[in-house]
């Protein structure tokens, strides 16, 4: 993915997309669409508010550049094609933001993963763990 940039001050997707490009994907991955058409994409977003044909074509092309849509002609439109789906986005994401923060070296990326695991949930908890166990195996081996 190129191009994506972190807001701390957003969340889910709005942490890394602009908010139309959000609004975009959310579309795409909750109609469950293999492939469309920037017109279907305009006809979706217009039922909840006025919206330029032009501002969908121009966000959709941006969420191309970024590697988050595939594309092909079919006679003067594309069809476009989402890469991943909403979860691999987020992981993707995760992965990149705390690959980042580590690999900087700075100082309490640490502690602000083992504050986050802290506030975690039991069951969010017991898969870190199963995690953790099976990347133990991975090294064991």
């Amino acid at each position: 993915m190129k191009g994506i940039r972190i807001r701390p001050d957003h969340e889910g997707l709005r942490a890394s997309l602009f908010d139309l490009e959000a609004d975009v994907m959310e579309v795409v991955w909750s109609e469950g669409w293999s492939a469309f058409s920037v017109a279907d994409v305009h006809a979706r977003l217009e039922r909840d508010r006025e919206i330029a044909y032009t501002t969908v074509m121009t966000t959709i092309s941006r969420l191309h550049d970024k590697g988050l849509l595939d594309r092909e002609r079919d006679g003067k439109r594309y069809l476009y094609q989402p890469v991943m789906d909403r979860d691999e986005f987020l992981r993707s994401m995760a992965r990149e933001v705390l690959g980042t923060l580590f690999d900087a070296g700075l100082e309490g990326a640490e502690a602000l993963l083992l504050e986050r695991v802290a506030e975690a949930e039991g069951a969010d908890l017991d898969r870190l763990e199963a995690l953790i166990r099976a990347r133990r195996k991975e090294l064991d081996s």
